[in-house]
């Protein structure tokens, strides 16, 4: 089957048609970006195929937005020398024809001979989909879908079975196919599909290891149970110790060393009292030497005080001496900085009548040009109301001319339409002659145009009424007189008797409002916000001029000696800084006369005060007293000393440390012999308890029953076992029988399969399975197999796989006598630049046998396949 031309019209993307000639038996390459309209081939010629003609389920094949479309497919193409031609409508005048060298089939007929040309069916109702493909779908490789295989060889796999010769129909039919089968069925009520028991043998096989399990435990308790009558034994011996009492002996022992140690205890609170005594001694000796110490220093501080009171009269001395130089420096400055303040006053009257006397120059020239602007706003302002009063009296705007405009050409329109329709009525009478047209008088040659009836009398003849026929005559006319009379009203309401009349007042109308849109701007380049504006800033200047003039008398008249504003303003600077200084110096010298007056006063009153004291007799006697009462305390130190010396010594050898530690040891040790002998008592009692329970149960019976049951299941158990074993072997020998019969039936799709792998992997083979779907790649690399699922291989490896198999099916239909077409929908963009090289090598190799049509938006990746691409936006454009 060769494709030689496709026509599309009113589908999708392709509103207008879009048409393909000259394709060629080979490879035909067709380029374009996303969205260029790729897709949209590929799926009009599916839908000429897969989609019924009546279907009203392909609304996706309109354009968009076009409701009224109906998309259309034309294809033609060639088989076993025969021309055929496919034409295809959807949804609107839905129809089908399918011409063959001359033989017509229409309709259903046309699509069912389709389908069994190609090898596909027609869903019972609504839009095909893929499982009703078969040959098609499975060498139409859709965008993205390159990969998936297993599905479209499902879809056509009975039309493959037909072409190998020998259906595996028939090999499922022999009667090795039934053994096969019961078989199956035997070993699946014994064992799963991966081997696992189930059914009778699994549950003897848990029933065997229950009993098992039962087993054991009983063993376990039995042995338990012999383990805690020996140990109740060893508890009942160790019993017998425990009627002495042996605890009691060891609290009676740390009951003495609880004596013995409270008998230190109170050695040790009487060395506490001593150590406080002695501390308290200590603490009378340290009050003492500081009451004598300080006495002391008080003898010194009064020395300290006379020299301090000496030195304050001397700097009050030296500070009054210096009162007269500060007091006359004081008077100097303030002196100079009033004169200074006098000549700053002076200054600024000066500088404030020069700058009155600019503003008013300045004020006289801004009133000269305000008047200015006014006079020239008010005439532009009489111009534009002048204007205004023009466009008035003028009714014609753009609106109104554009409207009269366009009734104009409706009725020149219809002049037209009525000239193309009306009767013509051409004359050429003798010199002399008229004939009467109605009421006019036609003579010599001339010709009318006859819109409605007419009379046409000639003289000595008698007369001719002419009817124009066809209803458009009348309906002109009507037309005419409708739109004349719309024009007329028009014409009226704009106060002009013509069109022409109407355009002249137009454009005067604009230019009116041209002039008005001029003197508007220039008016508000004089007069922003408006005359009035202007007439309030003039008076306001007049206003101002007059205040500064008032301002400029009140002022003294200019010296020409006079000193600049900054100078005065310096020179009070300076001496403002100068008196400020001589302030702060005088209010210095006066906190420092204050503070030596008060100095010589406090060290005064210090001496005085310290002298007194020491002078008194009671001073003396607390001195003489201290002294005394020291002497007194060192005697009580070295007496406590001693006694403390002494008693440590009677505590360090009764070593009361260890004496709690005896007490601790004696009682712990006590008490863990009484616990023991309670714990022992109940463990007793636990285990008697327990073990006439144990004894009660008959365990070495119920362990010889179970022993029984166990042996009769372990035997059916293995019974079973082994009849399982021998059903999976019989029926993996079988399997293989039947799979070397299945490898001999797909011998040839083998061979195609290895002659396009060979090209991608030298030395590996591609296995199929049973429903002649890729199974397993086969590879030798360094002496090694690998044997890898064709669902574990990557993306991209798992699309090569799929176009070779597909090729593989194309020679296996085309030996069987089958047409065969390969469409590619961007096949391959997940190869690498290396596995896509060997693959370019396939698909040339292909194409020497079959037509391929390759679509893709990579042409770069293309462009040494040996063949001339064509694009799509060459296609549209031609």
């Amino acid at each position: 089957m060769k494709l030689q031309s496709i026509r599309i019209e009113q589908l999708r993307q392709f509103h207008d048609p879009l048409e393909i000639n000259g394709l060629v038996p080979g490879i035909n390459l067709f380029t374009g970006p996303n969205e260029s309209g790729k897709s949209t081939l590929v799926q009009a010629i599916r839908a000429a195929f897969f989609e019924r003609h009546k279907s009203s389920a392909v609304e996706d094949l309109q354009p968009w937005g076009d409701s009224s479309a109906a998309p259309s497919v034309q294809l033609d193409f060639t088989w076993q020398d025969q021309h055929w031609i496919l034409n295809k409508r959807f949804l609107k005048q839905k129809r089908c024809d399918l011409n063959i060298d001359g033989q017509l089939f229409n309709g259903e007929e046309a699509e069912e001979k389709l389908a069994e040309l190609l090898g596909y069916r027609f869903p019972g109702r609504g839009i095909s989909k893929a499982e009703h493909w078969g040959i098609p779908g499975l060498l139409w490789i859709a965008q993205g879908s390159g990969q998936d295989i297993h599905d479209p060889v499902q879809h056509a796999a009975d039309y493959l079975k037909a072409a190998l010769g020998e259906s595996l129909g028939e090999v499922a039919s022999t009667s090795g196919e039934a053994l096969i089968n019961q078989v199956s069925q035997e070993r699946a009520s014994l064992l799963t599909g991966t081997g696992r028991p189930t059914g009778a043998y699994a549950e003897a096989k848990q029933q065997s290891a229950d009993y098992a399990s039962q087993l054991a435990t009983l063993d376990d308790d039995i042995a338990a149970y012999q383990q805690q009558v020996d140990h109740l034994g060893e508890l009942l011996q160790l019993q017998k110790s425990d009627v002495a009492q042996p605890w009691l002996a060891y609290r009676e022992q740390a009951a003495q060393a609880q004596a013995k140690l409270s008998e230190v205890q109170e050695w040790e609170q009487a060395q506490q009292r001593e150590y406080q005594d002695l501390r308290h001694c200590q603490d009378k000796q340290t009050l003492c030497r500081d009451q004598l110490t300080a006495f002391a220093k008080q003898q010194t501080d009064l020395t300290q005080r006379s020299q301090a009171k000496d030195l304050a009269s001397q700097a009050l001395n030296a500070l009054k001496a210096q009162q007269p130089q500060i007091d006359s420096q004081l008077s100097q400055a303030k002196s100079a900085y009033q004169a200074a303040d006098d000549a700053l006053r002076q200054a600024r009257q000066q500088e404030q009548r020069h700058t009155l006397s600019r503003e008013s120059s300045q004020l006289s020239l801004d009133l000269t040009e305000l008047g200015s602007r006014l006079e020239q706003a008010r005439t532009l302002q009489a111009q534009l109301l002048e204007q205004r009063n023009l466009v008035q009296d003028l009714h014609v705007d753009k609106n109104a001319l554009k409207q009269l405009r366009h009734i104009h050409q409706e009725l020149a329109n219809i002049d037209i339409a009525q000239r193309a329709v009306a009767t013509r009525l051409h004359f050429d009478l003798l010199p002399g002659r008229h004939i009467l047209l109605n009421d006019a008088t036609l003579v010599a040659t001339g010709e009318r145009l006859l819109t409605e009836a007419v009379i046409l009398n000639v003289p000595e003849v008698g007369t001719l009424r002419i009817q124009p026929g066809g209803e458009d005559i009348a309906d002109l006319a009507r037309r005419r007189l409708a739109t004349q009379d719309r024009l007329n009203a028009c014409l009226t309401a704009l106060q002009v008797d013509s069109i022409e009349h109407a355009e002249l007042q137009a454009e005067q109308r604009q230019a009116h409002l041209d002039a008005i849109s001029r003197h508007e701007l220039l008016l508000g380049s004089l007069a922003a916000h408006g005359i009035d504006e202007l007439i309030r800033q003039q008076t306001q200047g007049e206003q101002r001029q007059q205040a500064l003039t008032q301002q400029l008398a009140e002022l003294p008249e200019a010296t020409p000696d006079g000193i600049s504003l900054n100078v005065a303003e310096s020179a009070l600077e300076q001496t403002r800084a100068q008196l400020h200084a001589a302030e702060r110096q005088l209010g210095d010298f006066d906190k420092h006369l204050s503070l030596a007056q008060q100095a010589v006063t406090n060290t005064q009153a210090e001496w005085q005060k310290l002298h007194t004291a020491l002078q008194t007799s009671a001073h003396q006697d607390h001195a003489t007293a201290l002294n005394q009462q020291l002497l007194d305390l060192h005697a009580q130190e070295s007496g406590l000393q001693q006694r403390i010396t002494n008693r440590q010594a009677q505590i360090d050898t009764a070593r009361p440390e260890i004496l709690r530690q005896d007490i601790q040891r004696y009682s712990h040790t006590a008490a863990a012999l009484e616990k023991e002998a309670q714990d022992r008592s109940l463990e007793i009692a636990r285990l008697q308890s327990k073990l006439d329970a144990l004894g009660a149960h008959g365990l070495e019976e119920q362990r010889a029953e179970l022993a029984l049951k166990s042996a009769q299941t372990k035997r059916r158990h293995d019974e079973l076992q082994r009849h399982a074993a021998a059903l999976d072997m019989l029926l993996t020998l079988l399997n293989a029988k039947r799979q070397a019969l299945t490898r001999r039936i797909q011998a040839p799709l083998q061979r195609h399969l290895d002659h396009y792998l060979q090209l991608l992997f030298p030395q590996s083979r591609l296995s199929v399975n049973e429903d002649l779907s890729p199974e397993q790649l086969i590879r030798s690399t360094h002496g090694r197999e690998t044997h890898d699922a064709f669902p574990a291989l990557s993306y991209g490896a798992r699309e090569q796989m799929g176009l070779i198999s597909r090729l593989a099916y194309a020679d296996l239909l085309q030996a069987a006598g089958r047409p065969t077409l390969i469409i590619l929908d961007d096949a391959l963009v997940h190869s690498d630049p290396q596995r896509l090289s060997h693959m370019k090598r396939v698909l040339f190799d292909a194409a020497q046998r079959h037509q391929i049509l390759l679509f893709t938006c990579h042409p770069d990746n293309w462009k040494d396949l040996g063949v001339t691409a064509t694009t799509m936006q060459a296609l549209r454009t031609r």
